[in-house]
């Protein structure tokens, strides 16, 4: 078991209720990142379904969890032959703080029928680079569970020099070597900064619903995140991702709203 995997584990209690241990190795500067948020989440419902894989996931933030411990709380809807659907709520203290619709089903790995390109052709790893390490006192603790290699241009707002677009591209693994699986594509599919920052925004910027859909089980090796947005008004952007493995192959899609940060 690796860190990502104990970090994300659920543990049973009753038919519908399972303990978590939100691991404070992934803040995003106080809250907890998102992705690992879902991961946790789809470790319970998952255990509770009669399929393998979480092939849709829809998320709505209503606060921000703290590290520590919290319950899934996991209500099945429908269960039929090829897929299962149910209701999760993550709770802390006694209070929702995440609230989602997961549909399960087992992938076999078939080879696709039909199968798009990449919409962007990433430049080689070795002409990709980190993000600076950041300050101690920031709170950015998911900087060390991952390795995230970006796209030059997608990081120039650090230099003051955003491109304008909202964009962010990069490869993406865990530190500790780990294949990628589904719940490592929950993590890698919020993993990249807002979007929105490429745009000229800054700060904290909330999500405040994410769906994503796992598409195929990944190969092996580094994914590739591709993230774009169509519109940032009234406070408010979109972001959509799709990560592909180390093969090419697309194997998931997110779609998520978010708040422009204030800071």
């Amino acid at each position: 078991m690796t860190k990502f995997d104990e970090a994300t584990q659920a543990i049973r209690v009753d038919e519908n209720t399972y303990d978590v241990c939100l691991d404070p190795g992934y803040s995003i500067g106080g809250p907890l990142n998102g992705g690992y948020l879902m991961a946790a989440v789809l470790r319970a419902a998952v255990d509770a379904s009669p399929f393998e894989h979480p092939v849709s996931t829809t998320v709505q933030f209503l606060r921000a969890p703290v590290p520590g411990p919290a319950q899934v709380r996991v209500e099945p809807l429908k269960a039929g032959r090829t897929a299962a659907f149910s209701r999760v709520t993550l709770v802390q203290d006694g209070v929702a703080q995440i609230e989602g619709l997961i549909t399960t089903a087992t992938l076999h790995g078939a080879e696709p029928i039909y199968a798009d390109k990449a919409t962007y052709e990433m430049p080689p790893i070795e002409q990709c680079v980190k993000l600076p390490d950041p300050k101690p006192q920031s709170g950015m603790t998911l900087n060390a569970q991952v390795e995230v290699l970006f796209d030059p241009p997608t990081i120039a707002w650090l230099k003051g020099e955003p491109t304008g677009r909202p964009e962010s591209r990069a490869y993406f693994r865990m530190t500790e070597p780990q294949d990628p699986d589904p719940y490592v594509l929950a993590l890698a599919v919020d993993a990249l900064p807002p979007v929105v920052f490429s745009a000229g925004g800054r700060g904290w910027a909330p999500t405040v619903d994410l769906t994503w859909h796992l598409r195929a089980l990944p190969a092996p090796g580094w994914l590739t995140v591709l993230g774009g947005g169509r519109l940032v008004a009234d406070g408010w952007f979109d972001e959509e991702v799709e990560v592909r493995d180390s093969t090419g192959r697309l194997v998931a899609q997110s779609r998520q709203l978010a708040r422009v940060g204030r800071g």
